[in-house]
């Protein structure tokens, strides 16, 4: 009985005394730490780049993951999926117009991001301003996630259902319906 009720207050007190020595009196480290020298905070710099190149960051996923092939990666699977060369150049053709809708969609989003991040650096933001910041970004990335949205609807017209099947299997999807 006495090594049980040893164990009981082993299994109490240790994790209580690790407890209160993690912080040794110290402020806990946020999260948010060294984001602060970010030239726009709300941005890193793998999506400042991705805005930039006009590349998807994800804002397409409910097409991809429900059967509507995004034209970029079925150009890096163009061999597997066995593309026709008339295909191809259509694919192609949707690539290119997507980067030039993208790419400036991006480039406002990162302008109206850094406006946002003025206001508050320069201490101007009000309750006012907030809200019309906020809602232009909110119609950058609605317009942003629309054209990507667009062109993986456009990519389902370019391949065959079988194609659109392996493109599935060969990205790992499983359970994926398709269109």
């Amino acid at each position: 009985m006495r090594r049980l009720a040893s164990l009981f207050v082993a299994a109490v007190a240790l994790p209580l005394s690790a407890f209160a020595q993690h912080n040794h009196g110290q402020p806990t480290t946020s999260p948010y730490a060294g984001l602060d020298s970010r030239p726009i905070k709300a941005l890193s710099p793998e999506q400042l780049a991705d805005l930039r190149a006009g590349r998807g960051m994800g804002l397409a996923l409910p097409a991809e993951l429900n059967g509507y092939p995004g034209p970029t990666h079925v150009l890096e699977l163009a061999g597997p999926l066995g593309l026709t060369p008339e295909q191809r150049l259509r694919t192609e053709a949707l690539v290119a117009s997507m980067k030039a809708e993208a790419i400036p969609l991006g480039e406002r989003l990162i302008a109206d991001e850094a406006a946002l991040d003025r206001l508050f650096a320069d201490k101007q933001a009000t309750a006012g301003t907030l809200d019309t910041a906020s809602a232009r970004i909110g119609a950058a990335q609605a317009a942003l996630r629309a054209a990507h949205l667009r062109y993986h609807l456009d990519m389902v017209a370019v391949l065959t259902p079988a194609q659109v099947e392996r493109y599935a299997t060969l990205r790992g999807y499983s359970g994926t319906r398709h269109p």
